[in-house]
């Protein structure tokens, strides 16, 4: 897919639904404030990036949002549902790539789709077909019938996202998902991706691809420190810079490589 300056059209904030809020969501490990007061929405429709520093509080704001880490304080509503209250019926709707896979790799890929599919109440014949397409999609056909343990990075990335898509879920909620995928699987991705969200779909992923986030998404929050220093459409935030300046400037801005002479130095 040819990279383009223009930057996608966000949903109509007046009139596209809520798909995900988050109000005043915090966390703590020990002593560290990982997330401290995110609040977000994301709308129907909305392809929105998250992006910030290592270390600040992405992961652990998605792991909040899909079940996987109980917050120590905020909501969470997924269509209207309340993730923690009634966490089975929240989950229906979503498909989840998190950070660090934990798969079932003495599985083959096929079996994973299959384990997936049904564990997501789907019949054996759907879950088939729709492993068929997805594995077309990603360009792993090839790979169905091999262990995923002996997958590449990439290749396991694509088969979770291939779990993660196979119910059809109206959010999808992705930790780095181009993290080790080649360029070509990436376009192929995104364009999956965009069409799925052209269809009423809603994409929330984490990357530290700020061309990218630029180029594919609607919606951006940039989240420093485990909070949130800005958010709305990408137009929005960059102002009249690009993406990757004004995250720098949140970010605490470059760091001068002072005092570092002696690495011009050469030691032969």
């Amino acid at each position: 897919m040819a990279a383009t300056t223009e930057t996608p059209v966000a949903p109509d904030a007046a009139t596209a639904p809520i798909v995900l809020s988050l109000t005043g969501l915090v966390k703590h490990f020990g002593d560290t404030i990982a997330v401290d007061g995110v609040t977000l929405d994301v709308r129907r429709g909305s392809f929105y990036g998250i992006v910030g520093p290592n270390g600040a509080g992405k992961t652990t704001t998605l792991s909040m949002v899909t079940g996987l880490l109980r917050p120590d304080a905020g909501r969470i509503l997924v269509h209207g549902v309340d993730a923690w209250a009634d966490p089975v019926k929240a989950k229906r709707t979503i498909g989840v790539l998190p950070d660090k896979l934990r798969l079932f790799d003495r599985l083959t890929g096929a079996q994973l789709l299959y384990y997936a599919g049904t564990l997501r109440g789907l019949k054996n014949d759907v879950v088939r077909s729709r492993s068929a397409d997805l594995a077309k999609a990603l360009g792993i056909e090839d790979a169905l019938n091999r262990l995923v343990a002996d997958y590449s990075a990439g290749m396991t990335k694509k088969i979770a996202l291939a779990a993660a898509m196979i119910h059809s879920p109206r959010l999808l909620v992705l930790d780095e998902p181009f993290e080790s995928v080649d360029p070509v699987s990436a376009a192929n991705v995104i364009d999956i991706l965009q069409r799925y969200v052209s269809a009423g779909g809603t994409v929330v992923l984490s990357s530290h691809g700020m061309d990218l986030i630029q180029r594919v998404c609607d919606s951006v929050a940039i989240i420093v420190r485990g909070r949130v220093l800005a958010a709305g459409t990408v137009d929005e935030v960059r102002g009249e810079q690009t993406l990757e300046e004004r995250f720098v400037e949140l970010a605490g801005g470059r760091k001068a490589a002072e005092g570092m002479e002696w690495l011009h130095s050469f030691s032969d």
